[in-house]
Formats: structure tokens, C-alpha cells, sequence
């Protein structure tokens, strides 16, 4: 992976940097760092995540591992022969992925979840790089509002151009397609805003975008 598509000792962020060294105090063995995308060098399909959960993540070091929203996305990777198993549990759990790559918008846990408009631009140039070395015909699964608009911000692409809906699925000058959904977060599943047949029929039209591709 080309080293500006990540950088596991950025600190760039103060805020997002004094708040992990806080973590890494208070829960030694948390990984507690920014977090690298997971999954295959040239994936047919990368997803876009908002940032780390404090107790997912940020806990073992790999999107969406361990995070109660990673339990409906891997079992959906499964179901539609992204991954070799429905489980994500921790970096030595076997998981490997296949045709996709997870990244987050924001590599570092922030306070809350909620990471600054400022601290979202300075991690895009990561995206932004991770998103100019896809190949054509890619499909980029952006999860939440804040994951789409830094996809479009990092490709340059106005906003008001391709409005955020979910399961909606937008073709890019680069030849490569956005898929949106809504955050599989445990409030959004919880409250039913996003249930598991809703994500399943975002992942049936991936799934048709990659296969119908040259």
C-alpha cells in the first residue's frame, strides 16, 4: 500500500492526537493509533467508513473489527463473496477480504464520534490519494453523509451534484460508481432506519456494477 495512502504515526490532528494519547493511558491494550484500510491492494469495491469506534477500531486496530456496526457489514460482505467468513473480531481472527478494501474518512478516533469539519479535510488528502489509485470501474460504497461528502470532496466532484440517498448509485467521470447508504450504526439499526434486507439490496447492486464490469 503506497505510504501516502496512510500514515500509521500521523498526528497532524492536535485535538484527535492529545485525545489518543488520553486512550492509549486509559486502555493500554487498545491499538489506540490511526487506523489502516483492511483488505485487498486493488479492490473492485472500497468502502468508505465514517472514523474508528472507541471500543471497535480504536480498540483492535482494523475497521470496523469488533464495533457493533461491523456485525451487520461483515455478514453482508459474506453473504455476497467479499470476505471468507461473517465474523470480524480481531486482526488474528483469519478474516481475509476479497474484490474490497474498508477505509474510514477519518483514520483516528475522535471524542464522541464526531470528528471536526477541519479534522475531516486534513485526512482527506489520505483519501484522496487512496481514491486516485482505484482502477476503473470501481465501485466506492460510501456509508453516511459525512463518509459521501469526503468522498466527492476528495475526487474533486461538487456536492450538490450528487446528492447523498440511500441505495442511491451515481456514475463518476473516472469511470468507477458511488453507491450510498445509510451508516450501519447501531442507532440506525437499531431504530430501523437501516435494516438488514435495505443493506442487502445496496450490496445487490455492487454486486451487479462489479460483475457486469469489464
Amino acid at each position: 500500500m503506497p505510504a501516502e495512502i496512510f500514515n500509521a504515526d500521523c498526528s497532524q490532528c492536535n485535538r484527535l492526537a492529545r485525545f489518543l494519547a488520553q486512550v492509549r493511558k486509559d486502555y493500554p491494550d487498545y491499538h489506540a493509533r490511526p487506523v489502516a484500510p483492511f483488505g485487498v491492494d486493488k479492490p473492485r469495491l472500497l468502502i468508505v467508513g465514517l472514523a474508528p469506534g472507541m471500543h471497535g477500531a480504536n480498540a483492535t486496530g482494523r475497521p470496523f473489527t469488533g464495533d457493533y456496526a461491523g456485525i451487520l457489514l461483515y455478514e453482508t460482505l459474506f453473504k455476497f463473496g467479499f470476505s471468507n467468513q461473517p465474523e470480524a473480531t480481531s486482526r488474528r481472527d483469519g478474516l481475509k477480504l476479497k474484490q474490497c478494501r474498508i477505509t474510514n474518512a477519518v483514520k483516528c478516533l475522535p471524542p464522541e464520534n464526531k470528528p471536526t469539519t477541519a479534522e475531516v479535510n486534513t485526512c482527506n488528502a489520505y483519501l484522496a490519494q487512496e481514491l486516485a489509485a482505484l482502477g476503473k470501474g470501481t465501485v466506492i460504497l460510501a456509508l453516511g453523509g459525512i463518509a459521501h461528502k469526503s468522498v466527492l470532496k476528495a475526487l474533486g466532484l461538487k456536492q450538490g451534484d450528487y446528492p447523498f440517498a440511500h441505495n442511491s448509485v451515481y456514475p463518476l467521470p473516472n469511470g468507477n460508481h458511488l453507491v450510498c447508504s445509510y451508516h450501519c450504526s447501531r442507532y440506525n439499526t437499531q431504530t430501523k432506519r437501516l435494516t438488514t434486507p435495505m443493506f442487502h439490496k445496496v450490496f445487490k447492486n455492487i454486486r451487479k456494477l462489479i460483475d457486469t464490469s469489464p
